[in-house]
């Protein structure tokens, strides 16, 4: 969700930028931590031969599955970065958060993370640097990896693939308006939390991800979204949405006005008030 801030008449899709704020905490529906999965061969053989990295998953996971993956000592995977030479664009300055792509990848007799890694960013270059995307990207006035960026959030922050062009629309229309993103999931990412619950205190964080204290979109992609989410932040669903957040499982609510919004605000609050006192009563004897 998102609070009021004076508005500006531009703002361009810029990593630079800052504004000091006091807002409320959010709700972040895409940010689970399922582990990706192992598949085993058919012939009964303990070893895995596929590996499979779900959409939305930030890089620290992905490397941690394939040092699962190939049993290999913790740390492995994202130490290869420095030798495994990957495709990336320079605006990435050699990170590859965003271009590991979602998907199944097979795990060869001597795989090693470095042909993991670069099996998944081939396959991101192959989703990404197409015409569709490309055009898509300009159409909006930004780049690939911004738009890149742009899909990560919405895979964050959409709790359902009907949402996806909504959260889209906000976000390119906090932007043009020279409003802050707002977004808890950059937060969380800013903290290196995986499961949501950005409080008051967490949004003062002084980081270049803290989308409540910079303008703009933060400096790297924070998950590795899928083709849906790209989509969205390419062909984002028309509307004058500034606001969104999800009362319940299923109701995501968007509008432009900031007075109704704090209604919905309120009535997820009541509602995860009710829930936690039902969760706290004695159990009867």
């Amino acid at each position: 969700m998102q609070t009021n801030t004076p508005s500006r008449s531009t703002i361009r899709l810029t990593r630079r930028g800052r504004l000091a704020l006091i807002a409320t905490g959010a709700v972040v529906a895409g940010t689970a931590v399922a582990v990706p999965l192992l598949v085993l061969g058919d012939d009964g053989d303990s070893r895995p031969t596929t590996l499979v990295i779900p959409e939305g998953r930030r890089a620290s996971q992905v490397y941690a599955a394939v040092d699962k993956a190939l049993e290999l000592p913790a740390g492995s995977t994202r130490k290869s970065l420095a030798k495994a030479g990957l495709e990336l664009p320079a605006d990435a300055e050699g990170n590859p958060e965003g271009y590991l792509f979602p998907g199944t990848y097979p795990l060869k007799e001597k795989a090693t993370p470095e042909q993991l890694l670069a099996l998944m960013v081939e396959a991101a270059n192959k989703k990404f640097n197409g015409a569709p995307v490309a055009a898509g990207a300009q159409r909006n006035a930004m780049n690939v990896y911004q738009a890149v960026t742009i899909a990560s959030i919405v895979q964050a922050e959409a709790s359902t693939k009907a949402d996806m062009g909504k959260v889209a629309r906000v976000i390119f229309n906090r932007l043009e308006r020279g409003m802050p993103l707002q977004m808890d999931s950059t937060v969380d990412y800013a903290l290196g939390r995986s499961t949501p619950g950005v409080k008051e205190t967490d949004i003062g964080a002084d980081s270049p991800y803290n989308s409540y204290t910079r303008m703009g979109l933060p400096p790297t992609p924070i998950d590795n979204p899928g083709e849906e989410a790209m989509r969205a932040a390419i062909n984002p669903t028309p509307g004058d949405w500034l606001y969104f957040v999800t009362v319940k499982p299923g109701d995501t609510r968007f509008t432009a006005d900031h007075k109704e919004h704090q209604s919905d605000v309120a009535e997820f609050t009541a509602r995860q008030k009710e829930q936690r006192e039902r969760h706290e009563q004695p159990a009867e004897k």
